[in-house]
């Protein structure tokens, strides 16, 4: 079992998972809806040149033990997630971030599995079961009735700093398809970067309350950009599909969200289009005037000996089993950040081109435990 202790080692060359108050303006609810440095990210190179394409809903009808609308899986195999911690769990260290070489801005926290469910709160919300089977982590209650108030007030958080982190973090699980038996990542590691693509980190606004947004299409059946799949300790560029990893690694699916808020909407129809990403040469792009720390996931599932991963397939890999597994990435962030919190980290680590390893709030406190 992976050491999730600050200062966490991860990888064959003992790789370190290093992995403000501004004005904000006015903000409403969806219409229609429920309540020059580097260029891309590290660990994703394919940045989308225009706002996020629109997409509908999921409504495939195939069953899964009549569990939920995407590949069959047995529910009684469900593996036990961490409880959380129902506290705050920041301490004062006087530990400080340490200046980038290339001009990014890093903030980022290591978090651990809570639960699965066929629910998602954004594009079913109020419908349980609605949706494939979903892994999450974060916030512990998440499920098809919450809502803004609920993810920011109510559940145990199960990423460093306990409930200053409530927000709600979910994927398509990793099903075996020769077993039905759902798959657990071993951890996951959530990145808040900045100065990509034209954006500078001095120009990052914190992330509104209740802002929620997907990124990737579940129904994609061939490579998509902005999301991707490695192994974790090779390194290297993400690939569309799944990866054969050796015994000791992991498998590694990457999602990155766009960064760039048109200012107004907390939603949007297809929970895309009030959100676009940067575009190199330009930052982010007319109509998206406000520009957000990039979100990345970077979901791990160990190899073990004795693990077989060839029958791994994602939840919403409902397309062909003679292809290639994991074109249907995607993700849903539902920001339950404190904001006096938030406010501190967007000043301290993303504000100013440096690192704050995985666990500093860029002020001499870090956050503390692992879930």
């Amino acid at each position: 079992m992976l050491s999730l202790r600050t200062g966490l080692l991860v990888g064959s060359a003992a790789l370190l998972v290093v992995l403000a108050a501004a004005c904000r303006p006015d903000v409403r609810p969806p219409d229609g809806l429920p309540s020059g440095g580097p260029t891309a990210p590290e660990g994703h190179h394919h940045p989308s040149p225009s706002p996020s394409p629109s997409a509908s809903p999921s409504t495939s009808t195939s069953p899964g033990h009549d569990h939920g609308h995407g590949l069959p899986y047995d529910p009684a195999r469900i593996p036990p997630g961490v409880p959380g911690s129902a506290v705050d769990r920041i301490a004062r260290t006087g530990e400080m971030p340490t200046p980038s070489d290339d001009g990014v801005s890093a903030f980022r926290t290591v978090c651990q599995y809570s639960h699965m469910n066929t629910d998602d709160p954004i594009v079913f919300p109020g419908q349980p079961g609605a949706s494939h089977l979903h892994v999450f982590w974060g916030n512990s209650n998440v499920n098809a009735m919450s809502t803004a108030d609920s993810i920011a007030h109510t559940g145990n958080g199960t990423c460093r700093g306990g409930t200053v982190n409530r927000t709600g973090y979910w994927a398509p699980a990793v099903i075996d398809t020769h077993t039905d038996a759902p798959i657990a990542p071993e951890l996951i590691h959530v990145y808040y970067k900045s100065g990509y693509l034209d954006v500078k980190p001095q120009q990052i606004q914190p992330m509104p309350p209740g802002l929620r947004m997907v990124a990737g299409d579940a129904h994609a059946t061939g490579p998509q950009d902005n999301v991707g799949w490695k192994c974790w300790n090779a390194g290297g560029a993400s690939k569309p599909t799944m990866q054969k990893c050796p015994v000791g690694d992991f498998v590694a699916m990457t999602v990155e969200f766009p960064q760039c808020w048109n200012g107004k909407d907390l939603d949007s129809a297809d929970h895309k289009s009030h959100m676009a990403y940067a575009i190199p040469g330009r930052g982010c792009p007319a109509g998206y005037p406000v520009p957000l720390p990039v979100i990345t996931f970077n979901i791990l599932y160990p190899v073990k000996k004795g693990t077989d991963t060839s029958g791994w397939r994602l939840s919403s890999d409902t397309y062909p089993a003679s292809m290639p597994a994991g074109y249907s990435a995607h993700g849903d962030w539902f920001n339950g950040w404190k904001p006096d919190i938030e406010q501190t980290w967007i000043h301290g680590c993303v504000n100013r081109p440096v690192t704050c390893g995985s666990h500093m709030l860029g002020d001499g406190r870090v956050m503390e435990g692992d879930g």
